[in-house]
């Protein structure tokens, strides 16, 4: 199975045109495309994300928005959309309307960050009726038990977080992520992807070569957006950063296969 590349932005920041221009560029190298749905509380990000968050509100990011970014993409590209939300939005709009409305427009999957996976029977119904994949997260901490009940819940991939605590850039991987993708690879029949700190190309290639199925990358992109804004440089930015990772996972996947 091809390794793949999810590349993770927030929608709006710092506004419509500049998202759409952003995704573009991340998907010359990116297998799927994560794309935040901007929130008031996101509880899992860490700072950068959340500064993204509130760019975007202010700039006046709405949910209804964010499927027109999707169809708008989709005159472009075929690469795959994941969206990643918390539950309250979906709530306001009703799960059902939610995910109609991102199938119609061409997304591919949804992430609801905070819905515990003993209470999303609903949620599953529905998105197997629209065949809208689902991804749910696992942490370190995560016994065997309930993950192979996250595992069950799943339809695309399992999104292994690597680390405790928020999301943001990381100098290097620990043990502890290592350890737990093995335990994972065990138990999971899923895809398992990892995210939570990956942000450079040895970053992406170690996590493959330890079994990993995917890797997400979010912070790196996020950074460079802050630091550039909506400019021609960040999507020079972007591209550069994307080109790099894609070849962190090429080259880990290869590594593998020399190994057997």
């Amino acid at each position: 199975m091809d390794k793949k590349l999810v590349s993770f932005i927030v929608a709006g920041d710092p506004n419509i045109e500049a998202t759409l221009r952003f995704m573009r560029a991340l998907s010359k190298y990116s297998d799927i495309i994560e794309l935040g749905i901007p929130f008031s509380d996101p509880m899992a990000d860490g700072e950068t994300i959340q500064k993204a968050n509130v760019r975007a509100l202010k700039g006046g990011m709405k949910v209804s928005k964010v499927f027109d970014i999707i169809r708008e993409f989709r005159r472009y590209s075929s690469t795959p959309v994941v969206v990643m939300t918390y539950y309250n939005p979906v709530f306001n709009m009703g799960v059902e309307n939610f995910v109609r409305r991102l199938k119609e427009v061409g997304g591919n999957g949804l992430i609801v960050v905070d819905l515990p996976v003993e209470e999303a029977g609903d949620y599953l119904s529905i998105c197997r009726r629209y065949n809208i994949g689902t991804v749910f997260l696992a942490a370190p901490n995560t016994p065997e038990e309930r993950l192979r009940e996250i595992d069950r819940a799943c339809s695309l991939f399992l999104y292994l977080v690597s680390l405790y605590g928020t999301t943001g850039v990381r100098e290097d991987i620990s043990n502890l992520a290592i350890n737990f993708l093995k335990r994972a690879k065990k138990i999971c029949k899923n895809p398992i992807y990892v995210g939570f700190g990956i942000s450079r190309k040895e970053h992406a290639r170690r996590f493959i070569e330890a079994g990993a199925d995917g890797v997400v990358v979010g912070s790196a992109y996020v950074k460079i957006i802050e630091r550039y804004g909506d400019s021609e440089e960040t999507v020079r930015k972007l591209e550069e950063k994307c080109k790099e990772l894609k070849e962190g996972v090429l080259e880990g996947s290869k590594n593998t296969l020399l190994r057997r």
